[in-house]
């Protein structure tokens, strides 16, 4: 299981080669629908790792297209899986008024 998936918000990943990092509000597009989404650009593995909101199902091997819209924050170091729990679900808040009418 991946540490997102465990964590309770988990994550479709794709491979990057930009210079970025951190927490981003994004778009996500998969299978003809796009989806809002908390995306982590992780600078040392060049993955973008997103968690879309409202979205049930396996994007396994499916292709799919990434959009940053607006940085919500700098990559954080956590001490304990907890604190790194709550960073997530703030992000997500954030991300959801961002994209709020």
């Amino acid at each position: 299981m991946r540490r997102g998936t465990a964590l309770g918000f988990p994550t479709v990943n794709i491979s990057f080669s930009e210079d970025l990092s951190g927490v981003y509000a994004g778009k996500v597009s998969a299978e003809g629908k796009t989806h809002l989404a908390a995306i982590f650009a992780n600078q040392e593995r060049k993955i973008l790792e997103a968690y879309l909101f409202d979205f049930l199902g396996d994007l396994y091997g499916k292709e799919i297209t990434i959009e940053l819209h607006k940085k919500i924050r700098e990559a954080g170091v956590f001490t304990d899986d907890e604190t790194l729990k709550v960073a997530i679900a703030s992000d997500i808040q954030k991300v959801r008024e961002y994209f709020s009418p």
